[in-house]
């Protein structure tokens, strides 16, 4: 029974998982005693349970020609598709019968870890449960998909470590008889990583109830540290938790699974122990955390200075915790804020530093993890390159030497940085491209850059944090709206995967 699931359609699969998951909400519902929108919720699953058991039926024959091209496709469609099934409930009165484009929008934004708010007003328990929820699956999709099917064809990142071609498999797997299909790699890395996944959610929650946080709260903005979503029930996210730093420090143990891949598969006991200086992304992590930190710390004591304000240890030190933490969310694309971030700017006198945290976020997180933006490993190769360069400019006679990690060759390395600069380079003009659109459709220059690093970067909290900047993504058009949508999808599957679904000539050629 379990071998005819596997194979499956994906995107089946996930219709039954998402059918499945909207059984919590309407259990949450019934528990606070909201009977009209338990049913929604109940009505909704036994709905596209049906259709999935349907579509099942339908394709349990079906063979694709080529099944990693077949998965890569199924994963992009998954984030078109997905969408309008998980904004059913949310469209009924009973969970404030939002209408169906910002529906969908918000459901997109949760699926793709983006965290956006889209749907204005106060919503139910049940629904900020559904939100949170359909976050943490995007999360749990989200690592399951790279591991099975984006890291096999050299996709996500991993192209800058092996240096080969992106959307090519290994050239050695040519020679094995037998290659394990990405159904069975998928079903082989989701019964690896949902134990694991579930387990730190569950650990993280039960430290943030005892940090003195509602049961509720805690939960969800455990679903959002391990998925990255940002998601919170609060109107202003976490700085209005009643965990205080000790929350925010078990939010910030969570959050270095984001900053680098390597604890993960040490956990799934296909990777070796590292120091944590030997590891590039989270020594990368560590320096530009410690280089923002230590920059506005340093503009908020002369700050405080100026305006004569009292030099307290214990503002300081609050303060110096609050930039630690703010810019480790952002870094991993998260989007939360610490509780002490508007004391900081208080006893500072000085604005939120926007374009700091703007930055950080396109740096984003570490490869093959929930994080979004450019990732860690492609500026750390694009560095250690520029750091060749520059020896070869002192010593132009001497031979380079490799500064890549063991087992990595220097032709590999060059390979990898000239991949990691076009990356670069297609973010870049990517985020042209979506504001051009977004400026084109009557929005102003400063909350068109908002609003498309937000999406790009997979950071909604972007836009609520832009203090200087008014903007949201609810209430805007259609066309805006569907210009935000497709900047999240690009921004959650990365360009690199989008070429090779549109230049399939690639794949294992």
């Amino acid at each position: 029974m379990l071998a005819r699931l596997i194979k499956l359609p994906l995107l089946v699969l996930l219709l039954g998982m998402a059918g499945l998951a909207m059984l919590l909400p309407a259990g949450h519902a019934f528990v606070l005693r909201d009977h009209a929108l338990a049913r929604v919720f109940v009505y909704m699953a036994l709905l596209v349970l049906i259709v999935a058991g349907m579509l099942g039926l339908a394709r349990a024959n079906a063979i694709p020609r080529n099944v990693a091209r077949n998965h890569l496709i199924s994963l992009a469609f998954a984030y078109i598709i997905l969408p309008p099934v998980l904004a059913l409930p949310l469209v009924q009165r009973p969970a404030g019968g939002a209408e169906i484009g910002p529906a969908v929008l918000e459901m997109l934004s949760a699926f793709t870890t983006t965290g956006a708010a889209v749907l204005e007003g106060p919503l139910k328990p049940s629904v900020q449960l559904w939100r949170a929820l359909v976050g943490w699956f995007g999360g749990l999709f989200a690592l399951v998909m790279v591991y099975s099917v984006l890291m096999p064809l050299n996709l996500g990142g991993v192209e800058v470590e092996n240096g080969r071609i992106p959307g090519r498999a290994s050239a050695a797997t040519k020679q094995i008889t037998r290659v394990a299909d990405p159904s069975e790699r998928m079903a082989r890395f989701a019964a690896g990583i949902f134990p694991i996944y579930t387990g730190m959610t569950l650990v993280l929650w039960i430290l943030l109830f005892l940090a003195g946080e509602d049961g509720f709260v805690a939960l969800c903005h455990a679903m959002g540290v391990l998925s990255t979503s940002g998601i919170s029930p609060l109107a202003g996210g976490t700085a209005q938790g009643l965990g205080g730093w000790p929350a925010e420090m078990a939010m910030a143990v969570f959050l270095l699974f984001a900053l680098s891949r390597r604890p993960l598969l040490v956990l799934l006991g296909q990777g070796r122990p590292v120091t944590l200086l030997r590891d590039p992304e989270l020594g990368l992590g560590a320096v530009l955390i410690g280089l923002s930190v230590a920059l506005l710390f340093a503009l908020g004591l002369a700050g405080a200075l100026g305006q004569g304000a009292p030099l307290r240890l214990g503002d300081a030190l609050a303060g110096l915790w609050a930039l630690i933490f703010t810019c480790l969310s952002f870094l991993t694309t998260t989007g939360y804020v610490s509780a002490g971030w508007q004391g900081l700017a208080d006893w500072s006198g000085r604005p939120s530093p926007d374009v700091l945290l703007w930055a950080l976020a396109i740096i984003g997180g570490g490869v093959a993890s929930t994080a979004g933006g450019v990732k860690l490993l492609r500026v750390y190769a694009l560095l250690r390159y520029g750091e060749q360069e520059l020896d070869r400019v002192v010593h132009p006679s001497a031979v380079a030497r490799s500064r890549a990690e063991a087992g990595t060759s220097r032709a590999a390395m060059l390979q990898g940085a000239s991949m990691a600069w076009v990356f670069f380079m297609i973010f870049g003009m990517s985020i042209v491209a979506l504001l051009a659109m977004l400026t084109a459709l009557g929005l102003s220059f400063d909350e068109g850059l908002v609003l498309t690093l937000s999406a790009l970067t997979t950071t909604g909290p972007i836009a609520e944090q832009s203090g200087g900047i008014a903007t949201s993504f609810g209430g805007q058009t259609d066309l805006v709206q569907l210009v935000l949508g497709m900047a999240m999808i690009v921004g959650r599957l990365e360009t690199l995967a989008i070429l090779a679904i549109l230049l399939p000539e690639n794949l294992f050629n």
